[in-house]
């Protein structure tokens, strides 16, 4: 084999070494890159996630403070009816407690 043909050999392997060597680095630079990439979304999403937490939990907070206020007004406005009209509420009382127990009883 000539000496050209060797040379160019070892240049050709010697050029392959090197655009390996420059494509592993631009891997290692995309993966560090995704990686980066990949963090700032999880912390994005972690803002978002936990505002929305925070968002429903005021919610719930709103909606169980508006039953609360809703079932006092129901409690003072049956305590009312209760107390214009006693013999009313014994009788409804009673009745409604003999039909429970109908339902309830075994046959």
């Amino acid at each position: 084999m000539p000496q050209a043909e060797k040379s160019n050999i070892a240049d050709l392997n010697t050029d392959l070494s090197k655009q390996v060597a420059v494509l592993r680095e631009d891997i290692a630079k995309l993966t560090a890159v995704v990686a980066d990439y990949s963090k700032a979304q999880g912390v994005q999403l972690k803002s978002i996630v936990s505002d929305k937490a925070n968002e429903l939990t005021e919610t719930g907070r709103a909606a169980a403070d508006s039953a609360k206020d809703v079932a006092k007004i129901a409690y003072s406005d049956a305590e009312g009816a209760i107390r214009a009209n006693p013999a009313s509420a014994v009788g409804i009382a009673a009745g409604l407690g003999f039909l429970v127990g109908l339902l309830t009883s075994r046959r």
